[in-house]
């Protein structure tokens, strides 16, 4: 029960944070999701593990739910385990959160439920809009999380892209350089586009089914309890009329 209170607590601080962040430099990219395609799944699930477990955590998650639900073989749920680890343990950051502090300055956010807050879009949007910038920490920024304390990790298959700037007019009479727009990077990263942008798609993807897993489930039973009630319906229907010819046979 406490811990659905807290999960709660941290989706809605998270919603607030979304809604704040309104008014990005660049439009959101839409993505498609297909949740019926294990196969992307399973490759965003490996790509979650690399990339992204490196820091962050998705304690509500178990990878037994992940194997079971992609219908994963021994070798593949082998492949996505990580060592010591066994198909029922949470999905844990491999990064000691005391460290992550000294690193970071905060304890990097668990991803759980980051689909349902920010949106596919927004996900897929941030993943691929993270560009130079010498003046941050990490040598870069991010068009639609500025100032976002995080390195740009797909930086060697993406490249680090460059920023375009606009001269805007302040209401003082004085101008300054906001961002609008994204260059390709001046060194190609290791990935073609489209096979970058593949992979953080089927990222995404994972990141969408992680957030609600049920909702397979619910996709499953579906066309199975709209049948019922296709059914049902029409029993009903012709009951009616059984029912209704008596109320309405002449009395004698």
């Amino acid at each position: 029960m406490i811990r659905a209170i807290l999960t709660i607590i941290a989706s809605m601080t998270l919603v607030v944070a979304a809604q704040a962040s309104e008014g990005y430099a660049i439009p959101l990219k839409h993505v498609s999701v297909d949740l019926s395609d294990k196969a992307a799944l399973y490759r965003g699930a490996l790509t979650f593990q690399a990339q992204c477990a490196t820091c962050h955590t998705a304690k509500y998650m178990r990878y037994g739910r992940v194997a079971s639900d992609l219908h994963l073989s021994d070798d593949q749920a082998k492949a996505l385990l990580p060592p010591k680890l066994k198909l029922g343990d949470e999905m844990v950051s491999f990064m000691p959160a005391d460290y992550a502090v000294q690193v970071f300055g905060v304890e990097p956010p668990d991803l759980s439920l980051i689909a349902r807050v920010r949106g596919s879009d927004w996900l897929y949007t941030y993943l691929t809009s993270f560009y130079a910038d010498p003046t941050k920490r990490w040598g870069v920024n991010n068009a639609v999380f500025p100032d976002v304390n995080m390195p740009d990790v797909f930086a060697a298959e993406q490249g680090v892209q460059q920023p375009v700037y606009t001269d805007v007019k302040m209401p003082d009479g004085s101008t300054e350089k906001r961002l609008s727009g994204l260059k390709p990077p001046v060194i190609p990263g290791s990935m073609p586009p489209e096979e970058f942008n593949s992979m953080v798609r089927d990222l995404v993807a994972y990141m969408v089914y992680m957030s609600e897993p049920a909702k397979m489930q619910r996709m499953a039973y579906g066309p199975y309890v709209l049948g019922f009630i296709l059914i049902f319906t029409i029993l009903m229907f012709f009951l009616k009329k059984e029912y209704w010819r008596d109320i309405k046979k002449p009395q004698s």
